[in-house]
């Protein structure tokens, strides 16, 4: 039997009813009505968190690791329907949303046995010296605590390992936060679907239901009211630079400011060294193509920049690109505004001085096709414009006098996700020589691989200096995102018996 959307907010257990209505705009298939979000209701859903977060700030890690785990077991039960919905909302193949709802329950348990075993608690102790001189030293205890109710933004780009279920709520609930979830207005009925998963891993596991709410839809006034409420203590956010920077001004201007940990996006620059691009440079060219276009290029890591050095190698690089290129067929993108927003990318780069079209094509509606560009390294320096990101497939070819033009291109970069190095045993001096730079630019740094694909483990950051994220030192993906909801606090001196239940 088909999935139907309620078209409802769900606020603290409750499926609620909005004052308006919107209508999402799917790829394929009828369209539903939902609920619009708006202040009112955010301030009930902030309010049953806080309350929430009583008792849901004290559990067990074990019991939270029940209800990860709990989540994941139910968003897997509703499977053949998500796909299904998030397909027709989204128009992302059938194979990708099955991959991410793996990405996403697979990230939910690798919470849960992260926070069983303990280690992200960063526990301290210093028993007291009463007898040293000439102060004695009181007994002191450390342990990670949770920071309180988190609001989250749904992706456009990842209906479901970036959004309602995905790596900023499972980390905050793993943390011991309760979160209200703004869900993206692209993808509602993904969202409600998730919600419900949620809902129903609640229930089972006797939560207080304030400890998820889900807000669908809503103007600039609803997402405002979210970051400003007084009981919300810090913000997860994936997106674009101008609507992170929005909302990270308003964390910034509250009364008490809080932390928002926004990660929006990055042009991933590729350096290409000599000896690599001599010896494969077709290779690489063609593996470029792939990664440039893996899903209509609407990744954050996209690596949308490749920096060469002139010679027969870059010649042979920018050939193989050009043709795999030329062969790939449009692909839907997410929605009409990043199509729209894509092909306004494209009109700007083409304007940019110097800047020489190697490959385009028609890109029609929601359609997206390749674009390829060529500047020199010179007009790729006088212009700042060049290194903003396009969302979509587009790959700029950056051409260099020599390696002192590529370390000064480096050296100019602004903060990205990701930088690689395509190299050889008979580049790695002047690779060397690049580390020191690039490890003040990325958060990420890769070696003869392609940045697309963000594997979930102990030792991913995904993150980097601003405007790839607004906290260098935090990452969204990975078991150390957990950290971003939490705070250290000491303990002098009390009784064992009012210490949190991690330090007995």
């Amino acid at each position: 039997m088909a999935w139907t959307p309620k078209g409802k907010h769900l606020i603290a257990g409750e499926w609620v009813a909005g004052e308006g209505q919107f209508q999402n705009a799917p790829a394929h298939g009828p369209a539903h009505d939902f609920a619009m979000g708006s202040p009112a209701l955010v301030d009930r859903a902030c309010n049953a968190a806080e309350a929430a977060f009583a008792s849901y700030g004290q559990t067990s890690r074990a019991a939270r690791a029940a209800f990860l785990d709990a989540i994941a077991d139910e968003i897997e039960a509703r499977a053949e329907a998500i796909t299904a919905i998030g397909s027709a909302e989204t128009g992302l193949p059938e194979a990708r949303l099955q991959g991410e709802r793996g990405r996403t329950t697979g990230q939910l348990r690798l919470f849960a046995r992260h926070i069983e075993a303990g280690d992200y608690l960063d526990r301290r102790h210093d028993p007291a010296l009463p007898d040293r001189a000439p102060l004695p030293r009181p007994d002191l205890k450390l342990v990670q605590r949770p920071i309180g109710p988190v609001a989250v933004f749904g992706a456009s780009n990842f209906p479901l390992a970036f959004s309602v279920a995905g790596g900023d709520t499972a980390s905050a609930l793993a943390a011991g936060c309760p979160v209200v979830v703004k869900g993206h207005s692209a993808h509602p009925g993904t969202s409600e679907i998730v919600a419900e998963a949620i809902a129903a891993a609640i229930a089972s596991q006797g939560m207080d239901p304030g400890v998820f709410s889900l807000i669908q839809g809503g103007k600039r006034d609803t997402g405002t009211a979210l970051v400003q409420h007084p009981v919300i203590r810090a913000v997860g956010f994936t997106g674009s630079l101008g609507g992170g920077r929005a909302l990270f001004d308003l964390c910034a201007a509250r009364p008490e400011p809080i932390p928002f940990f926004g990660e929006l996006g990055s042009v991933n620059p590729m350096f290409l060294m000599p000896a690599a691009l001599a010896a494969r440079g077709d290779e690489i060219g063609r593996g470029w193509a792939g990664s440039l276009t893996m899903g209509a290029g609407q990744f954050c890591t996209n690596p949308g920049i490749a920096l060469v050095i002139e010679g027969a190698g870059a010649d042979e690089f920018v050939q193989a690109a050009t043709g795999a290129l030329s062969g790939v067929e449009p692909q839907t993108m997410l929605t009409d505004g990043i199509a729209e927003a894509y092909r306004a990318g494209r009109e700007r780069v083409a304007g940019g001085a110097g800047v020489r079209e190697l490959l385009t094509s028609m890109c029609d509606r929601r359609n997206a096709t390749p674009y390829l560009f060529e500047v020199s390294g010179d007009d790729w320096l006088a212009n700042h414009a060049l290194g903003e990101e396009v969302f979509g497939p587009l790959g700029l070819v950056v051409r260099l006098r020599d390696f002192d033009q590529m370390q000064q291109v480096a050296a100019g970069l602004e903060g990205q996700l990701t930088c690689t190095l395509h190299m050889d045993e008979g580049d790695t001096e002047q690779a060397r020589a690049l580390m020191p730079v690039l490890e003040r630019k990325a958060g990420r740094l890769l070696a003869n691989g392609f940045p697309t694909g963000v594997e979930v483990c102990d030792a991913m950051v995904h993150g980097g200096p601003y405007p790839a994220s607004t906290n260098f030192g935090a990452t969204s993906v990975g078991t150390m995102a957990i950290r971003r909801w939490l705070r250290p606090v000491c303990y002098q001196s009390i009784p064992e018996a009012l210490l949190p239940e991690d330090l007995r």
